[in-house]
C-alpha cells in the first residue's frame, strides 16, 4: 500500500474510531446489546488503525526526541494500554457480542476496571486527537480578527466542556471512587452525545494547546510574540469550567 493510499485510508478510520468513541461513551442511549457490538466495532478498528500506522513502532527507538515527540509517545502508549484493557474488561462481562468470552477475567474485577479505564481512553482519545489537529489545521488561515474570535468561542466552548465532565462525576470514574457508572436516562441521546462531544473536546483543546506551546508551526517569530496564550486558554477553560460546576451545585 503506498503512502498516499495508507493516508487515504487513515482519516476514515480515524473518523470512525471518534464516532464509535463517542457511542461508547452514551450506554444509555445505546443500550447494552449495542455497547457491545460498538466495541467490537472498536477493538477491530484500534487493530486496523495500527497496522495502518505500523512506522511508527519501527522508528520508536529511532532518532532524536524532542518534547513534542516525548508527549505524543506518552499519550499514545498510554491510550493503547487503556483501550487494550477496556476492550479486554468488556469483552470478559460480554453477555451478547461475545458472550463465550464471558468470565475471561473476574466479572467484578473486570466491571470496575472497564469503566475507570473506558474514562481514562476517553480523555487520552482527546488529548491524542489535540496533539494532531494543529498539524491538521495548519492550512487554515482564519485572519487575526478571525483567530482572535475562534480562540475565544474554542476556550468558552472548552469550559463548558471541563464543567460537563465535573458536573457528571467522571473524575471519580477515573479513580475507581465510584464502581458503577450512575445514568441519567431521563437525558434523550442527542443531549447525550452533545455532552460527550464537548467533554472530548476540552481534552482536545488543551493538547492543541500543549502541541502550540512546545512546538509553533509558525516559526520562530510566533513563538517570540505569544508564548504564553495556549496556557492562558487553557487555564480560562479551567476556570469557566470550574466556574461552571460551581454555579450548578449552588444552585
Amino acid at each position: 500500500m503506498n503512502v498516499s493510499r495508507n493516508n487515504s485510508v487513515k482519516k476514515p478510520v480515524d473518523v470512525c474510531m471518534t464516532v464509535l468513541l463517542l457511542c461508547l461513551m452514551a450506554y444509555q442511549a445505546t443500550g447494552e446489546t449495542l455497547h457491545e457490538w460498538f466495541g467490537v466495532g472498536m477493538t477491530v478498528l484500534l487493530i486496523v488503525h495500527h497496522i495502518l500506522n505500523i512506522r511508527w513502532y519501527a522508528v520508536l527507538f529511532k532518532g532524536k526526541y524532542n518534547a513534542y515527540r516525548i508527549l505524543t509517545t506518552i499519550v499514545n502508549t498510554l491510550l493503547l494500554a487503556s483501550i487494550a484493557l477496556t476492550a479486554l474488561c468488556g469483552m470478559s462481562m460480554s453477555g451478547h457480542a461475545l458472550p463465550f468470552l464471558y468470565g475471561l477475567l473476574p466479572v467484578s474485577f473486570a466491571r470496575r476496571f472497564h469503566l475507570a479505564m473506558s474514562f481514562w481512553s476517553f480523555v487520552l482519545m482527546g488529548l491524542h486527537l489535540g496533539l494532531h489537529l494543529p498539524a491538521m489545521t495548519a492550512k487554515v488561515k482564519p485572519g487575526r480578527r478571525g483567530k482572535i474570535a475562534l480562540t475565544c468561542a474554542f476556550t468558552c466552548a472548552a469550559g463548558v466542556g471541563l464543567g460537563l465532565f465535573l458536573r457528571n462525576g467522571i473524575p471519580d470514574y477515573l479513580f475507581f471512587r465510584t464502581p458503577f457508572a450512575f445514568f441519567d436516562y431521563d437525558k434523550t441521546g442527542a443531549v447525550v452525545f452533545l455532552e460527550n462531544l464537548a467533554e472530548l473536546f476540552f481534552f482536545a483543546f488543551a493538547g492543541a494547546n500543549a502541541v502550540r506551546l512546545i512546538r509553533s508551526p509558525g516559526g520562530k517569530k510566533e513563538r517570540k510574540a505569544s508564548p504564553f496564550i495556549p496556557v492562558l486558554c487553557v487555564v480560562l477553560a479551567i476556570l469557566i469550567g470550574i466556574g461552571m460546576m460551581l454555579l450548578q451545585s449552588g444552585g
